[in-house]
C-alpha cells in the first residue's frame, strides 16, 4: 500500500484542523459555528485477529484523512512487526502501548485481579520497548488492559513504574461510576495529587464497543447504573447493525460538541469492529458526523502536547 507523503498528510491535517498543526484551535461546524472540541479515533489492538481489522480500519482513515492512535499490545506487535510497521508508520497515526500482554495492573471486576509487582514492571516496560523498537521512536502513551474506574489514582506503585518507563500520558480511566457503562465524558487531568504533576490522564469515553455487541460473550450482565447518568446512550439491547452502533456514537459526539468538552474518544477494538462490520460502515458514519459537527481530529499524543504546553 502506498504510504502518504508528509506533505500530503500535512495538507490533509490543515484541511481537517488537527491538533498538530499550528493555528488550528477551532474549526467550523456545518452551521458555521466555531468549536474547539477534539475528536480522537483510538483502537485497543490486542490480539492476533486485530491485524486484519487494522488493515480495513486504516483504509477508512486514509480515505477520510483522519488521525488515529493505535494502542498495541507488545506481544501482538512482536508477532507481526513488519506488517504493523508498514501499516501504521504513517504521519496520520500514533502508536502507543497497550502493555506487553494485557495483564491487569489493578483489580478489575470484569477482567481479573491485579498482577504481581514484578509482572507489572514487565507489562509496562516491555510493552513500551516493543513499540520503541518496531517504530524507532519513543512511545509516549500507555493504555492498560481493560482500564479502571479511577484510572491510576491512588496506585503509587503503578504510577511510579509508568513515570520511570518514560510515559507522558496514560489513558486508563475507561469506565463509568462503579464499573458501569458507558464511560462518561470525563475531562483530562494530571496525577498531581499522587505526586506526578507532569503525568496526564486522558480518559476514554462511551462503551467498550465489544461489550455493546456481546462480542465477548458475557451475555446480559450488570453493565449500567440505575438511574443512569446518561440514559440516552444506553440502547434497549445489544446493537446488531452499524447504523445502531453509530446512533450510540452520535449521542456522545453531539454531547461533547454542545458542552464544549476538551475531547471525545471512543473505546474501540479492531478484532471486534472487523467481526461485526468488515466494511467499516460505522467508521464512515462516525467520521462523517465528526466533520459535520466541526470536531477537530487529532491523536492522543497531539492532545497531550496541547495540554502540557
Amino acid at each position: 500500500m502506498i504510504m502518504l507523503s508528509r506533505r500530503k498528510a500535512l495538507m490533509a491535517a490543515m484541511a481537517w484542523g488537527t491538533c498538530s498543526v499550528a493555528g488550528s484551535d477551532t474549526a467550523k461546524t456545518a452551521s458555521g459555528k466555531q468549536t474547539g472540541t477534539r475528536y480522537i479515533a483510538a483502537y485497543d489492538t490486542e490480539s492476533p485477529s486485530c491485524l486484519a481489522g487494522c488493515k480495513a480500519i486504516v483504509a477508512v482513515h486514509r480515505k477520510y484523512q483522519m488521525p488515529a492512535t493505535f494502542f498495541i499490545v507488545g506481544r501482538t506487535l512482536e508477532a507481526n512487526p513488519a506488517e504493523y510497521h508498514e501499516l501504521l508508520n504513517d504521519p496520520l497515526f500514533e502508536v502507543a502501548s497497550h502493555t506487553y500482554s494485557h495483564k491487569m495492573l489493578r483489580d478489575n471486576p470484569f477482567c481479573g485481579s491485579e498482577i504481581s509487582p514484578e509482572d507489572k514492571r514487565t507489562e509496562i516496560f516491555k510493552g513500551k520497548e516493543a513499540v520503541d523498537r518496531v517504530f524507532g521512536k519513543p512511545c509516549t502513551g500507555l493504555r492498560p488492559g481493560c482500564g479502571f474506574v479511577n484510572g491510576f489514582r491512588e496506585a503509587p506503585d503503578v504510577l511510579g513504574l509508568v513515570h520511570e518507563a518514560g510515559f507522558r500520558y496514560t489513558s486508563s480511566l475507561l469506565w463509568g461510576p462503579d464499573y458501569s457503562m458507558p464511560a462518561l465524558i470525563t475531562e483530562p487531568f494530571t496525577y498531581s495529587s499522587d505526586g506526578y504533576p507532569d503525568l496526564w490522564e486522558l480518559p476514554g469515553h462511551g462503551w467498550h464497543e465489544n461489550l455493546l455487541k456481546n462480542n465477548n460473550k458475557f451475555g446480559p450482565s450488570r453493565m449500567t447504573l440505575w438511574p443512569s447518568p446518561m440514559p440516552e446512550a444506553i440502547p434497549p439491547g445489544f446493537v446488531t447493525t452499524p447504523e445502531e452502533e453509530f446512533a450510540v456514537n452520535k449521542v456522545f459526539l453531539e454531547k461533547a460538541a454542545s458542552t464544549h468538552a476538551t475531547f471525545l474518544s471512543f473505546i474501540w477494538h479492531p478484532w471486534s469492529l472487523f467481526r461485526f462490520d468488515p466494511g467499516m460502515k460505522m467508521l464512515e458514519l462516525t467520521f462523517s458526523h465528526v466533520r459535520k459537527l466541526g470536531l477537530i481530529p487529532c491523536t492522543y499524543a497531539d492532545m497531550y502536547a496541547r495540554l502540557s504546553g
